[in-house]
């Protein structure tokens, strides 16, 4: 994990996506952001990129394949495995079988349902986002 590296956001509401990015620049986190609609495209870039994410935030529904079925792809991958990139599902929907199937049968860091208002994402994401600053990492 790079504290530098872009900041990776798997949402296909781009009113959700440009919510998060503004939410961000308000927080004064100055990584980039790399958002993607679908996981296909998401996971093209994990894969062939150089760059070293700071965090990978993703919905739950999605088009094509869905977060859970995304998770499951990086944990596959041993070359992914490797890079050992926070994981983080965000998502409007958050009922107990997915998250229980997140935390038992993938490597997920958190699963978090989007707040309901701005101020209450705005609030989630500054804890998160100031979690992840101080955590000890294996590839910090």
């Amino acid at each position: 994990m790079s504290k530098a590296g872009p900041i990776v956001i798997i949402e296909d509401d781009e009113d959700d996506r440009e919510i998060f990015e503004k939410i961000v620049r308000e927080l004064e986190i100055p990584n980039q952001i790399k958002g993607f609609p679908e996981t296909n495209a998401a996971f093209d870039y994990l894969c062939a990129t150089r760059d070293r994410p700071f965090i990978i935030f993703c919905d739950i529904n999605l088009p094509g394949k869905n977060g859970l079925d995304f998770k499951r792809m990086i944990d596959k991958d041993p070359e992914l495995r490797k890079k050992s990139i926070p994981f983080l599902f965000f998502s409007t929907q958050a009922n107990q079988q997915d998250v229980n199937e997140a935390y038992t049968q993938m490597i997920v860091q958190g699963f978090f349902k989007k707040g309901n208002d701005y101020n209450e994402m705005k609030a989630m994401l500054k804890t998160i986002f100031a979690y992840w600053e101080c955590c000890k990492h294996p590839n910090a």
